[in-house]
């Protein structure tokens, strides 16, 4: 940021510039500061509006709820340069690949939720079915997302309210008598931090039904509108805001995300146990400022790791 003097006669006009790049265009932020200042009054007068300029960037920024607002021309452009720049494009998958995919996923994505099941023992379950000393509803949620992964390939369902029930059975019919099933009338969620303080609540288990309804209405009206990144990531964070299952809604959304991304020719993506705090901070940044950028940022960083580690 830089200070622009312009004179108007004997006078001077004193402005804060900044100068950034987004769309693939460079752009400049000019806040007006004051008439003939002195030092002190230009410092303070600076101090202020720096702190303006840097929120008027972080709202241009914002890619905004393509599910509640259509996007505008720059933020496609905007999401199109993202998209080149995280070179998202990944060889086609092996059946080696698929393999090694699985049991990342497995682990991470159990791991995100609290599983105990370190990555080398969900490649023992998983490919020689050699059974750690842990929790059996961990061990047969270990087979049931690698279960599920294999269904979401092979399925021609992008989403469905059968499909969104099929994959909770499929992951849990083992260890939670609630699989497949949405939760019951009266049924409320929240989702806590480790202190316990409630960051998300469910929707009302009223209104789980008709909130899919319209979730499902949107992607099929728009999925041949917006990138396959963002329609995945639309339904992922819709459905972790709707929370229809009691439990288990988290493993699910990170499936869907990947049925949309496989069922627009894309390679299957892999949140990490490492950037839970960026997906749980994406989430909400989503839910409170119905802003996609972090969502989309964070899945196109997956796809870099997701290269160097299928290729390795």
């Amino acid at each position: 940021m830089h200070v622009e003097i312009r004179t108007q006669g004997n006078r001077k006009k004193y402005y804060l510039a900044h100068s950034f790049r987004t769309d693939r265009k460079v752009k400049k932020i000019r806040v007006y500061l004051g008439l003939d200042l002195s030092e002190k009054e230009l410092a303070e007068k600076r101090k202020y509006a720096e702190g303006a300029i840097i929120e008027r960037i972080k709202k241009r920024k914002i890619i905004r709820d393509p599910f509640r607002t259509v996007l505008s021309p720059e933020e496609l452009g905007e999401i199109t340069t993202l998209e080149a720049k995280g070179k998202i494009k990944i060889p086609h998958l092996s059946e080696d690949d698929w393999i090694k995919f699985t049991q990342l996923f497995a682990y991470d994505t159990n791991a995100i939720e609290g599983s105990t099941v370190t990555a080398s023992e969900v490649a023992g379950i998983l490919g020689k079915n050699r059974l750690p000393q842990k929790p059996r509803d961990e061990i047969s949620e270990t087979y049931g997302i690698s279960e599920a992964i294999d269904y979401v390939r092979k399925t021609k369902e992008h989403i469905s309210l059968n499909l969104i029930k099929k994959l909770h059975e499929i992951v849990f019919s083992k260890s939670k008598p609630i699989a497949g099933n949405f939760r019951a009338k009266n049924v409320e969620v929240a989702v806590v931090d480790s202190l316990g303080n409630i960051i998300h609540r469910g929707a009302p288990s009223s209104h789980v039904i008709k909130l899919l309804a319209e979730l499902i209405n949107w992607y099929n009206k728009n999925k041949n509108k917006y990138t396959p990144i963002v329609l995945a990531a639309v339904v992922h964070n819709q459905f972790e805001n709707i929370h229809p299952f009691q439990d288990g809604n988290g493993r699910i959304g990170r499936l869907m995300l990947n049925n949309i991304l496989i069922k627009h020719n894309l390679p299957p993506v892999n949140i990490e146990l490492r950037n839970r705090r960026e997906y749980y901070d994406a989430l909400l940044e989503y839910e409170y400022n119905r802003n996609l950028r972090p969502t989309i940022e964070l899945i196109i960083k997956e796809y870099k790791s997701l290269k160097r580690l299928i290729r390795r």
